[in-house]
């Protein structure tokens, strides 16, 4: 008795290529579980490269430089943070949700375990390699300043708040949310806050914040 096997249909010509943006998104994946578990000079880029599933070549051609592939992965958590915020969302809500709003999205990030694994790395490196200094700068500190910042200002041209310089307030502001918090994780004195202490410190923020510009 002959049994019936299943034949599998294998697609013929060469196997589907992964297009760059997917690859893209491997490598950075791989990398910032590099920088966090060696750091930066000590990340090995063929290591990231196995890890994504790609050749070094592939990895140089998309990230030329290991400098490129940090600022990558700080610009991928800015991502992140800017789908959290839903600035459409944001843009519709009253001063008090969208403040509070503002804030937790802030909070999620800044206080994160890997943010502050970060900000450890970047401190404790920057002075042999201070591109990272600068990527964490640029790519962290001024797109979420900016994005609050702009948030401020609409609110004082609405008239709902009195701001003398939003600028200046906004980086107030962010300091009284994730400062405190922030320097006692990065110092290993106090574990980063959990999401329940993040929410009721946005909340807190805003009710101090509203009580001294709210018109």
């Amino acid at each position: 008795m002959v049994q019936n096997q299943q034949i599998e249909k294998r697609p013929r010509g060469r196997p589907q290529i992964r297009c760059d943006d997917d690859t893209r998104g491997l490598i950075v994946k791989a990398a910032n579980s590099q920088f966090h578990e060696n750091g930066y000079a000590a990340a090995s880029i063929a290591t990231i490269a196995q890890e994504a599933g790609v050749s070094t070549k592939t990895l140089y051609r998309l990230f030329p430089t290991k400098a490129d592939l940090f600022a990558s992965v700080i610009s991928e958590r800015i991502l992140g943070f800017l789908l959290a915020l839903d600035p459409a969302t944001l843009a519709t809500a009253d001063l008090r949700e969208g403040l509070e709003r503002m804030l937790m999205a802030y909070g999620m990030l800044s206080l994160s375990e890997d943010t502050v694994t970060i900000m450890r790395l970047v401190i404790g490196e920057s002075d042999r390699f201070p591109e990272i200094a600068t990527s964490f700068y640029e790519q962290a500190i001024l797109r979420t300043n900016e994005l609050m910042e702009d948030w401020l200002r609409r609110q004082v041209e609405r008239g709902l708040i009195a701001l003398d310089d939003p600028h200046l307030a906004c980086g107030m502001l962010r300091g009284m949310m994730a400062m405190e918090p922030q320097r006692a994780a990065i110092l290993r004195q106090e574990p980063p806050p959990t999401i329940e202490v993040i929410q009721t410190r946005a909340k807190m923020c805003a009710d101090l914040f509203l009580k001294g510009c709210a018109l």
